[in-house]
């Protein structure tokens, strides 16, 4: 006796489902450009690239949490006011300063493993396959962090994305310059076509060599970068040891015109000089 067998369909790819791969959680808005939305995007784009697992709201919190902690010890200590400010400004920066650290971490890890990545789709493009079949395979065999973001990508286009949307924003998920490149050459090769493996391969070969250059042009400047980044840390570290040696150091220099007048001055002047050199720095490695 024959049994019917049940008919299973293939799954069609939906691209409108796309968007919930990951959830993602911004305080800045679309349409508006003023200072705060900026300031709102920055902070975005630092813990979308840092890859860490927890919330911009979490990573906030932590800012207040540690603000209190530092400027409450100083106040039960010192009993001074002015200084419990300072130390609720520093603690407020600690938690920034540890995304910081994450995020350069993990776009240096990144930078390296991006040539082998791109010599190894090159390998794959040999055999073949199309570049939707290459990008998953590649994205499989490639480790943390890059395999994450280009599994990521993969599953777009399993849900039905063609190869330009779904790498669209793997520059900005990522904060690398070099792969602006990457996507510009696959979305290109769709659109036009071409020899994809001889391309892949020259561009391997041109990010290495971009990366030997920048690496030079660190180890030149590394005397330049330490020394803007010691003008940088040294005003605060200086007040910090004359407010912790002597609690009413600032109360006796605010007291007076002059001291109010130039101590303002001062803070504008290192706050402007700050970002000057810490633009400059970020131009500097960018990659």
């Amino acid at each position: 006796m024959a049994v019917d067998l049940p008919i299973y369909r293939p799954i069609e790819p939906q691209p409108n489902f796309a968007g919930i791969l990951r959830e993602q959680e911004r305080f800045a808005g679309t349409d508006d450009d003023n200072v705060s939305n900026q300031i709102n995007s920055s902070f975005d784009r630092l813990m979308l690239q840092s890859g860490l697992d927890v919330t911009p709201t979490t990573v906030i919190m932590l800012c207040l949490l540690s603000g209190i902690v530092f400027g409450g010890l100083i106040l039960v200590f010192q009993e001074n006011l002015l200084s419990a400010t300072i130390g609720l400004v520093m603690g407020s920066i600690l938690p920034l300063l540890f995304v910081m650290f994450a995020r350069m971490r993990r776009q240096r890890l990144m930078t390296q493993q991006l040539p082998g990545m791109i010599e190894e789709l090159a390998r794959s493009a040999t055999t073949g396959r199309s570049i939707d079949q290459c990008c998953a395979m590649v994205a499989d065999d490639t480790p943390e962090p890059l395999g994450s973001e280009l599994r990521v990508c993969a599953r777009r286009m399993q849900m039905g994305e063609d190869v330009a949307s779904s790498l669209r924003d793997l520059p900005e998920r990522t904060g690398i310059v070099a792969l602006n490149i990457l996507v510009t050459t696959l979305a290109v090769h769709q659109e036009t076509g071409g020899d994809l493996v001889m391309v892949l391969e020259r561009l391997a070969q041109t990010i290495r060599d971009r990366l030997l250059f920048l690496g030079r042009l660190r180890a030149i400047t590394i005397g330049s970068r330490w020394t803007a980044i010691l003008m940088i840390a040294l005003p605060p570290l200086i007040i910090m040891f004359f407010t912790l040696r002597e609690p009413t150091y600032l109360s006796q220099l605010m007291s007076t015109y002059w001291g109010k007048f130039m101590t303002i001055t001062a803070v504008i002047l290192d706050l402007i000089g700050s970002l000057i050199v810490l633009s400059i720095l970020r131009g500097s490695q960018r990659t």
